[in-house]
């Protein structure tokens, strides 16, 4: 596998991701209740800690993307 397929592989996989995350946030942001209630017929949560829960997936998944497909796109971008 050569660099440039590397490079290319990386920014599509880092678009992707974001893209799965702003439609996370869009579906936790927006119909908030209804999530809530869906949810919580599986899961017995206060509102406070689905909402920590939430963010707290929503921060874990951004850190991966930024680390495992950004900074590696990144560095191929300075060494190529």
């Amino acid at each position: 596998m050569s660099i440039e397929i590397a490079r290319s592989a990386l920014l599509w996989c880092t678009v992707i991701n974001y893209g799965l995350l702003v439609v996370w946030f869009a579906f936790f942001a927006l119909p908030h209740e209804w999530l809530y209630r869906l949810w919580g017929r599986w899961f017995h949560l206060s509102a406070e800690q689905f909402d920590a829960v939430s963010y707290a997936g929503i921060v874990l998944y951004k850190m991966g993307i930024l680390l495992f497909n950004l900074v590696p796109y990144i560095a191929l971008r300075i060494v190529a």
